[in-house]
């Protein structure tokens, strides 16, 4: 691999040297916030799959007039979503619905963004961090394993894709409440991706063959994912992603 070219204005301090009234001094250079950017996206945890999503590219199918109004509808609240960050009120965003509408897109496009503002984020694949929080009880643990709970609470920006993909323990539901409180009681941003109904959302009936977002993370962390988080629900939305050319 080369090494990145040297920026000939700051000559890679990340300062240049600016004059004003007579007087010189000192400023960031504008290279150093997209050095930053791509510091932070490297080690942001973002799967490959998911490296060349964007907001831009997000695809909305032209062959159902309801789903394509309501998947741009979406993207139009996503986007007041990260122009808007963080909102005093509601710093989150949890993106409910069927697999395939395309969340974890939107999820990662929305962390993409703030990555390129400097902002500090964190992917964790639910399952993922569940199995490494488990492998942290070991002794011979990596270091990793043993920091994951910790980078989950910490972490600027959190973005949790497939919330409650995991049998509902208490163990795992004690986990998910402390990560959930401690970032709510924090005024820590959490991005969150569910596939699990939450039946009190607009008012929808109860598919008792289907375990809800509640009985999989508990009544506490449910409400506190609601103090915290703007909801955006693709509920009803077809799997258009079985459709995309491979």
């Amino acid at each position: 691999m080369t090494e990145a070219a040297v920026c000939p204005i700051c000559e890679g301090t990340g300062w240049k040297t600016v004059q004003r009234a007579g007087l010189s001094g000192v400023e960031r250079c504008s290279c150093y916030s997209e050095r930053r950017a791509r510091e932070l996206q490297e080690s942001a945890g973002i799967p490959p799959n998911y490296q060349h999503v964007s907001l831009e590219n997000f695809e909305i199918p032209g062959d159902h007039p309801i789903v394509r109004a309501a998947l741009g509808q979406a993207l139009i609240q996503v986007k007041n979503f990260v122009r808007e960050f963080p909102a005093a009120d509601h710093p989150g965003l949890l993106l409910t619905g069927d697999p395939g509408v395309g969340k974890t897109h939107l999820a990662v496009a929305v962390m993409k963004a703030l990555l390129s503002r400097g902002r500090e984020c964190l992917f964790f694949d639910y399952q993922n961090l569940i199995d490494r929080i488990r492998s942290s009880w070991d002794s011979t643990a990596g270091t990793a394993d043993r920091e994951a709970y910790r980078s989950a609470l910490e972490a600027e920006v959190l973005v949790l894709d497939d919330l409650g993909s995991q049998r509902p323990i208490d163990w795992v539901m004690d986990t998910m409440t402390s990560i959930i409180t401690y970032r709510y009681n924090n005024v820590k941003p959490l991005i969150a991706t569910t596939n699990l109904p939450d039946h009190e959302l607009n008012g929808k009936s109860k598919d008792y063959a289907r375990k809800t977002l509640t009985e999989v993370i508990g009544e506490r962390a449910r409400s506190r994912l609601h103090e915290m988080c703007r909801i955006l629900d693709l509920s009803g939305m077809p799997d258009y992603r079985l459709k995309r050319p491979r």
